[in-house]
């Protein structure tokens, strides 16, 4: 499958001052959106409300910080409320690879279209 890329912007619901934009890899393997620990300070003050041991792409172990409540909104999709993972990634060239999870999708209702290497919309919302 090839990489999908989507602009998110991600806002503390509690200092609305706070925000960041930022590119981001839509990643059905990961559950958060995934953001590196150097970037946790432009996001203010967020409830810690977790700190859980996390399996990288790579098969590392990681620790990692579930912190919130935050506004993430996924170019072209309804905003959502909810948590984000904070975990410490290398950067590459000074860059870092942020992470578009499958609770994000599914809460704003996004598809991965495989064959167009896109987000697409879904149409309905599944209670089964």
């Amino acid at each position: 499958m090839g990489r999908i890329i989507s602009s998110v912007k991600i806002d503390n619901v509690s200092d609305s001052t706070k925000s960041l934009r930022c590119d981001a890899l839509v990643d059905t393997g990961a559950s958060y959106m995934t953001l590196p620990t150097a970037w946790r300070d432009r996001l203010g003050d967020l409830e810690e409300v977790e700190t859980v041991k996390a399996v990288t792409a790579t098969q590392e172990t990681a620790r990692a910080v579930i912190c919130g409540p935050v506004r993430i909104q996924v170019e072209g999709f309804r905003p959502i409320y909810t948590e984000l993972c904070f975990v410490d990634m290398k950067s590459e060239d000074g860059t870092y690879q942020p992470l578009i999870g499958y609770l994000v999708l599914e809460q704003c209702q996004a598809a991965v279209d495989m064959l167009g290497h896109r987000l697409v919309h879904v149409a309905q919302v599944d209670l089964r």
